[in-house]
């Protein structure tokens, strides 16, 4: 299948059965040369998913984000682009690229606007991926098709209420009864989990006990308007305005047995290889935030007119950009690093680790220093800037906060767990 963007035909590489070494894509794959390095195919997508950001996001976010309207009529362009299809091979209809591909397009569209970014982020990798990467034949052939084409979206159900960072203190569960799971307990902070189009939310649940007491936890899908499933309206939030994010509820939830997805147990280590690759792709995004406060920095520093003359003419605004553009720039190459590593079947929780401890860093700070230059702009929510400012601080929290970064990194460095 050709995708929509040109250029994108021809990226190599679609995602193997696992993050860990041997998931598919060799050393000589597209942007291996080097951490930076790209293929002409990915350049070329990332131009197109650029123009398409500009020409097309940019005029009209401001409105949905200031509503917190859901922006279906840019989800449906993406989906035409086949963006949601963008890392799945063509037999389940997706577009036959590579996990870097996802990323560029996640980097281009967060230069512009993290709603539309996180809700394509979320979609493909928290809700399609983990059918593809744990789902067996069936489930991926009855599921995957109408999530690559964009006709529908999926979410992944992790956090809880009183859990927070702690995956194993999981309290939602799923009991047998004949042929069926039977769900009780509550997600939060769901991202896509009731728009129009979700389809369904898979759900971590404790299905038993290991012999040391600890909670045996699975992955089990449940379709949407399942009865005793219970979407709670949408979360008043900070930034990511434009996105749809909510609390679940599960009432003695009935769904199939063959609605499991992967081994029964498996669940947590599921969802800790989803985690890894879900921080690359949080990275990417994170890269692109910081991206576009240096773009709007340089646009208005060159029109801008005080004591005088131009404000770009002011050495000191000068070198605050220049440490922007030098954060984005390294936070650059950790993620595409981390992608690299991926694709190539590579170990890269450590790099992964990095790239997003980096990259939300850059973002926060970049955000910080751009409403400082633009002064009272920047603190207006009809600009970028003020959006950016906004739409930062969560990407150090979501996708593993900073300090379980921090916790990942010093195990690869040999640390014992602390006291």
């Amino acid at each position: 299948m050709t995708p929509t963007p040109p250029g994108a035909a021809g990226i190599s590489g679609a995602p193997g059965a696992s993050g860990a070494p041997g998931a598919s894509g060799a050393p000589g794959a597209p942007g291996a040369p080097g951490a930076g390095g790209l293929s002409a195919e990915h350049e070329e997508l990332a131009k197109t998913v650029r123009r398409f950001a500009r020409g097309e996001i940019a005029p009209v976010i401001g409105g949905y984000y200031e509503n917190e309207a859901f922006p279906y009529p840019l989800v449906e362009k993406m989906a035409q682009m086949g963006l949601f299809g963008l890392p799945f091979p063509e037999e389940y209809g997706g577009m036959g690229g590579d996990y870097l591909a996802f990323c560029l397009a996640l980097e281009e569209l967060a230069r512009v606007d993290s709603s539309v970014a996180i809700t394509l982020e979320a979609a493909v990798g928290l809700g399609a991926m983990p059918v593809y990467r744990f789902g067996n034949e069936t489930q991926r052939r009855r599921w995957l098709p109408d999530l690559c084409a964009g006709r529908a979206i999926a979410a992944f159900g992790l956090t809880e209420p009183s859990g927070g960072s702690d995956a194993l203190a999981t309290r939602t569960t799923a009991v047998r009864d004949g042929e069926e799971w039977v769900v009780n307990g509550s997600k939060a902070f769901i991202t896509n989990s009731g728009t129009d189009i979700t389809v369904f939310v898979t759900v971590t649940a404790v299905t038993g006990r290991r012999r040391d007491g600890r909670p045996s936890i699975s992955t089990i899908v449940v379709p949407s308007k399942t009865p005793g499933f219970t979407v709670a309206p949408g979360y008043s939030k900070v930034g990511w305005s434009a996105s749809d994010t909510h609390e679940l509820a599960f009432d003695d939830c009935r769904v199939p047995l063959d609605h499991l997805l992967g081994e029964e147990g498996r669940g947590y280590a599921q969802f800790l290889s989803i985690l890894d690759e879900g921080r690359i792709a949080i990275a990417a995004l994170s890269v692109g935030l910081a991206q576009g406060c240096v773009d709007e920095c340089v646009r208005y520093l060159g029109e801008r007119e005080a004591f005088g003359g131009k404000l770009g003419e002011s050495q000191v605004l000068q070198f605050k950009v220049a440490d922007m553009d030098a954060r984005a720039h390294v936070a650059r190459l950790a993620y595409r690093d981390a992608a690299q590593r991926l694709v190539a079947g590579r170990s890269f929780k450590r790099e992964a680790a990095i790239a997003k401890l980096t990259a939300s860093d850059a973002a926060v700070v970049n955000a910080r220093e751009a409403a400082q230059v633009f002064g009272g702009y920047g603190f207006m929510n009809d600009t970028p800037v003020g959006r950016f400012y906004r739409d930062a601080k969560i990407l150090e929290i979501g996708e593993g906060t900073s300090e379980v970064q921090r916790m990942v990194i010093a195990r690869h460095l040999g640390f014992d767990r602390p006291r």
